[in-house]
């Protein structure tokens, strides 16, 4: 059984399609034809839905952007699902209805749910957004037919100052009814062919009873094997129930996250630590795909060219597989052994990420090359952590690439080629780039050239060291001011 609000009713689901994606859901069994579909990938923000859920506080509800046609109904069970149709009351439209209107940020208005239920997202979530806050919301939705700015300023108005809602005044109201469907599930293990194992014991017991089961976290690759491939899956286990894999943990020199905690969960962390991935972790897809991606997902489907795996190299993390029984620890540089196949055994899942911190002397920077600066594809990732002595002496240095082989990978050659040398020297950079120009043999496809990577990813070194030069001159100049 799984339970959910649909917009202010309760809907109870014993028996379903386990592959089920909540644009069909939508469309078809409920025929509310609001949400459409475009890409049925993920891509297009035509199919944005809103998804609540009650805040750790308990006393507040937190609202975010999914892609309906890329979301198992199953992913949505003890939340709030909220519709465009949902929105205008008797009275008139919903604030952020009203406000694309009357800004003429409508054209054809396939897309313009999406947008709007992105920007009813934002209502709620921020007052006063700036206009990056509002591209940044926006990242999902990519249609631009009227252009941005009607839709940006529309934004604006509607957002500019705290307003009360319907969802407001009935908030109360949800946040006891979803507790009340909490307490309902807590005894359910199973309901048709979807499992819902609560710990990692009921997860082994599970891939026992279903081995061919595939593991369901934020589903944004899986369901693309349902809606491009058109695949069907009898049985899937979900981790979305399982407490150990929802966990941040932060210790001394390192922080663990768990497998099954979204990327947008993880970000304030993340970021606290590591500020300089800003950029990239921002250009990972879009907003709704971070809001149901997770860590651990992006790691376990050995994409070559999946985002995180290269920053996660770079910074030395490890797999922590578990097995419900024993644990072990898999440095990540030797976790992927070929293209989309790791090291972890049939009857293992990912349990958690462990990051150690950056020391007080590292020097860390990723970039994302792509044809689209949001909600695209990398043609090249590349990361470099480079450690340095108070004497200027490149003590340690460690990378991480996506886009230029049938996995992530490291470069060795480069990484043991320039420890000693200093770190200021500019040969240090044709070196660099001589080794990276020369240490993959990637491939042609839609997105680049092989000869294009490799000169990108020889540029991309270049690019790091004089940014890092840049850093040192405009400190030495501030120091001298003052």
């Amino acid at each position: 059984m799984i339970r959910f609000l649909l917009n202010k009713d309760i809907v109870e689901l014993p028996d379903y399609p386990t592959d089920l994606t909540v644009l069909q859901y939508l469309r078809e069994y409920r025929k509310t034809t609001g949400t459409k579909e475009g890409c049925a990938a993920g891509d297009c923000g035509a199919c944005t839905v809103v998804v609540a859920t009650v805040a750790p506080d308990g006393n507040n509800l937190h609202y975010k952007t999914i892609n309906a046609c890329i979301a198992l109904l199953s992913s949505i069970n003890g939340k709030q699902l909220i519709t465009v149709e949902y929105l205008a009351t008797e009275q008139g439209l919903h604030p952020v209805q009203q406000a694309m209107a009357d800004f003429h940020g409508s054209q054809c208005g396939f897309c313009t749910p999406g947008f709007v239920m992105s920007l009813f997202s934002l209502y709620h979530n921020q007052v006063n957004p700036s206009r990056e806050d509002i591209l940044h919301a926006l990242s999902g939705n990519l249609c631009r037919c009227t252009g941005y700015r009607p839709i940006i300023d529309a934004a604006l108005f509607a957002c500019e100052k705290p307003k009360k809602d319907r969802f407001d005044q009935l908030a109360q109201q949800t946040i006891e009814t979803l507790n009340s469907l909490a307490e309902k599930q807590k005894a359910d293990l199973a309901t048709s062919g979807l499992m819902l194992p609560k710990d990692r014991e009921s997860l082994r017991l599970c891939i026992e009873m279903h081995p061919e089961a595939p593991l369901l976290a934020g589903g944004t690759d899986l369901s693309l094997e349902i809606t491009q491939k058109l695949k069907s899956f009898e049985h899937i286990i979900s981790l979305f129930e399982v407490s150990e894999l929802k966990q941040i943990e932060i210790y001394a020199d390192y922080i663990q996250i768990g497998a099954a905690v979204s990327l947008s969960e993880m970000s304030g962390t993340l970021l606290q630590y590591f500020p300089q991935l800003k950029d990239v972790f921002y250009r990972f897809a879009s907003l709704p795909i971070r809001n149901q991606a997770t860590l651990g997902g992006n790691v376990a489907n050995a994409s070559p060219i999946g985002d995180m795996p290269p920053v996660l190299m770079a910074l030395g993390a490890s797999v922590i597989a578990d097995n419900g029984i024993n644990e072990r620890t898999l440095p990540l540089r030797d976790f992927f052994t070929g293209y989309r196949s790791t090291q972890l055994a049939d009857d293992e899942w990912i349990s958690k990420i462990e990051i150690p911190l950056l020391t007080k002397h590292a020097k860390l920077a990723a970039y994302k090359i792509s044809k689209r600066m949001e909600d695209d594809i990398s043609a090249v990732c590349a990361v470099f952590k480079v450690e340095v002595s108070d004497e200027g002496l490149i003590t340690k240095l460690a990378t991480g690439f996506g886009g230029v082989a049938a996995t992530p990978i490291n470069c060795p050659a480069l990484e043991t080629a320039l420890v000693g040398k200093n770190w200021q020297d500019k040969a240090i950079v044709e070196i660099g780039k001589e080794i990276l120009l020369n240490a993959f043999t990637p491939i042609d496809d839609v997105r680049a050239s092989a000869q294009y990577r490799k000169t990108v990813l020889s540029n991309l070194w270049e690019r790091f060291w004089l940014e890092q030069q840049q850093e040192v001159i405009f400190k030495t100049r501030v120091i001298d001011h003052a």
